[in-house]
């Protein structure tokens, strides 16, 4: 079955590319050229995959992360200035799952994009659920609960929670988490794992500045405590 992006750009062009090149993997490609247009076909559509890019007309790329989050864990890839570096931070902060900065290989593009849809593709296994107390994580269909409350994750904050979890005790430098969550060729720095680990504390904790499931070992990383 194919797998259905939404390309987000007000630069035509590159949108046009980006969809040209998609649609010879058999990805189906929607396009938007504005933030309200582009919200407005994520709350009506179902997508695999978005590219966003962050300045829009109307309203921004950021903007428009933020309100998807409210009602969509959809993988969110913002589009950024070459060396904008707070653009890749409030991307992050804002809800997305990763970044890439332009002018871009079209090639990494794609790349990209087949890795996350590959890794948030629900699976036909049965299900498995971990459980901490209250928190639960449902492997089969990667959602999250607290108190039987779902909580609204990003892929990549999934993939980073069910690492820990799986891996209970043990300490993980921020390097670590960065290589296997994004992958060794990542060119990000230390910084987003950071980003990650506050959003998902704010999200699972009662009080994210005393941590009870995602915790740090001072001078050494993160882990987390079954």
């Amino acid at each position: 079955m194919s797998k259905k992006a939404l390309v987000v750009d007000d630069e035509k062009a590159i949108v046009k590319g980006i969809k040209f090149s998609l649609e010879q993997d058999d990805i189906v490609c929607d396009c938007a050229y504005d933030g309200q247009t582009a919200l407005e076909m994520a709350r009506t559509n179902n997508y695999d995959i978005i590219l966003l890019d962050v300045m829009l007309p109307g309203l921004t790329g950021f903007e428009v992360c933020q309100q998807i989050r409210e009602f969509s864990n959809v993988p969110i890839i913002m589009l950024t200035a070459k060396g904008d570096d707070m653009d890749k931070i409030l991307g992050l902060e804002y809800g997305a799952d990763d970044y890439m900065t332009k002018p871009f290989n079209i090639l990494e593009v794609k790349a990209r994009i087949k890795a996350i849809i590959r890794r948030t593709s629900r699976s036909q296994a049965p299900e498995k659920t971990l459980t901490f107390g209250d928190l639960k994580l449902n492997e089969a269909y990667r959602r999250v609960f607290v108190k039987d409350r779902e909580i609204n994750v990003t892929s990549r904050e999934y993939e980073l929670l069910e690492h820990l979890a799986s891996n209970a005790g043990r300490v993980y430098s921020r390097e670590e988490l960065l290589h296997t969550i994004w992958g060794t060729d990542y060119p990000g720095d230390e910084r987003t794992v950071d980003v990650h680990i506050r959003r998902l504390r704010e999200k699972l904790e009662s009080n994210p500045s005393e941590p009870r499931y995602v915790r740090t070992k001072w001078g050494s990383g993160y882990y987390f405590q079954g």
